[in-house]
């Protein structure tokens, strides 16, 4: 008997793969790139941006220091705060955001990474890109709100005067 016969399952487990009529199994989407698998949804949510400048090992010095602030015995009395200091430009981060030393030393580079971005390239880094496109964009919704705020404004004054012109022609029939 062939191995096959005993690894039989049930119809519901299994799944068909159907290709459609005019793709072979040799021909690849013209979109994707040999080895790679990018959805749509992925493309879409990348922008096209430089990446931040890549923090050099050698180039920071880490200490582990005792944390502080609410949680109590758990947080004041272990050694989970970051402090990473980058050397060539003296910048230093401190980070005790999570109760775990990995995850804080994660969110320390990272941290790290955006400030040297901003003390190497001032107002062109990322960090300011974002927040000036995140201003324009609470400063055209407040436009808006306003803009929606007058007009129905506008409406209510419309509306009162029609009501106001109804009741005096009724008046005036009378």
């Amino acid at each position: 008997m062939s191995a096959s016969v005993f690894l039989r399952f049930p119809a519901p487990l299994t799944r068909r793969c159907v290709v459609p009529w005019g793709l072979r199994l040799r021909e690849t989407p013209a979109l994707l790139s040999p080895g790679t698998a990018v959805t749509p949804a992925q493309m879409a949510s990348r922008k096209d941006r430089p990446a931040l400048l890549s923090l050099d090992e050698s180039e920071l010095e880490e200490q582990f220091v005792k944390g502080h602030g609410p949680g109590g015995q758990a947080t004041n009395k272990t050694s989970n705060c970051v402090v990473l200091k980058h050397i060539p430009s003296g910048l230093v981060v401190k980070c005790h955001q999570t109760r775990s030393v990995d995850q804080n030393r994660k969110l320390a580079r990272k941290i790290l990474q955006e400030k040297v971005d901003v003390f190497y390239n001032g107002a062109n880094s990322l960090v300011y890109r974002d927040k000036r496109e995140a201003e324009k964009k609470k400063q055209e919704r407040k436009k808006r709100a306003k803009e929606t705020l007058e007009k129905k404004k506008r409406l209510k004054e419309l509306w009162e005067s029609s009501k106001n012109v109804q009741g005096e022609r009724s008046a005036d029939s009378d």
